[in-house]
């Protein structure tokens, strides 16, 4: 998850929290959404229909007052590659869930924060403390007590969230480099584009017509997409990364709550304790943020 810069001159920090708050609940919803969806219906379409309702919400928002230069950018190259990133982190994922439980599968890509920090090294050429990598080796020795080597967690499908966050990781750090030269809603809407386009490339292939009821989930699926990162872009607008970040961690504990009530799932003691060391590593990660 990226933290976009704070706005100046808007502080209201309250407003930030609860901006923030509603985010990550809409990112909760919008992963247990897909997983109910990949158990009835392929990825491919549960992809496609995540990306045709952000995108169609987002020309509905934005195309009356920005015509054509929604579409505008100076990179077109590193926005292509930022889109297909994002894609493969959603089509990665969403294959997770099919297998995974949802707590144990969002604790997992909570491994970005500290995977974009420890990149950052060889491809920014930026310098980490040594606090912040005993902050990395503990986030990563909470993956290993979740997947637990040996344990009935560990398979081929957990790679599927560890590449996500991977892939992650890399998009997050593309988008560092968009600072200050690129419109945040263009880039977002281009994003959206490229995976609706590429997407609906597969429909001929996966299209099963979905039920009512599972339509009207798609469309949630979409909406709480695109609810989530407006939500979290407004938030940023009010406080800062340092304030705020802290707080996407909740979405583990509303993951935990939605897998219990929805598919009747709850991690065990060892993997609420790996889950724990993840957030510890990523919070210790914000702390030089907070400090400066």
């Amino acid at each position: 998850m990226s933290f976009p810069s704070t706005a100046p001159g808007t502080r209201a920090p309250l407003i930030g929290v609860a901006l923030t708050l509603l985010a990550v609940l809409c990112f909760a919803v919008l992963d247990s959404s897909a997983k109910y969806l990949s158990q009835h219906y392929p990825v491919a379409m549960v992809v496609w229909a995540r990306y045709a309702v952000h995108t169609l919400l987002m020309l509905i928002a934005y195309a009356p007052a920005r015509g054509r230069t929604l579409l505008h950018t100076r990179r077109p190259g590193r926005q292509l590659l930022r889109a297909l990133l994002l894609l493969s982190v959603t089509i990665l994922f969403v294959s997770g869930l099919r297998f995974l439980p949802l707590a144990e599968a969002t604790a997992i890509i909570y491994l970005t924060p500290l995977l974009v920090t420890a990149l950052s090294v060889p491809l920014l050429g930026e310098r980490v403390a040594r606090g912040t990598w005993i902050a990395i080796l503990t986030g990563l020795a909470g993956v290993l007590i979740v997947v637990r080597p040996g344990g009935a967690l560990l398979g081929w499908t957990v790679l599927l969230p560890l590449a996500a966050a991977l892939c992650n990781s890399l998009y997050q750090i593309l988008t560092r480099s968009f600072a200050g030269s690129e419109n945040g809603t263009t880039t977002n809407f281009i994003t959206g584009l490229t995976g609706t386009v590429l997407a609906s490339l597969t429909l001929p292939w996966v299209w099963t017509t979905p039920t009512v009821a599972h339509a009207g989930l798609m469309i949630v699926l979409g909406c709480a997409g695109f609810g989530g990162h407006a939500l979290l872009i407004r938030a940023f607008e009010h406080a800062s990364p340092a304030v705020l970040g802290p707080l996407t961690y909740g979405q583990l504990a509303i993951a935990t709550l939605l897998g219990f009530g929805v598919f009747g799932t709850l991690p065990d003691a060892a993997s609420f304790a790996g889950m724990a060391l993840i957030v510890a590593g990523g919070l210790l990660v914000l702390l030089p943020r907070r400090a400066g």
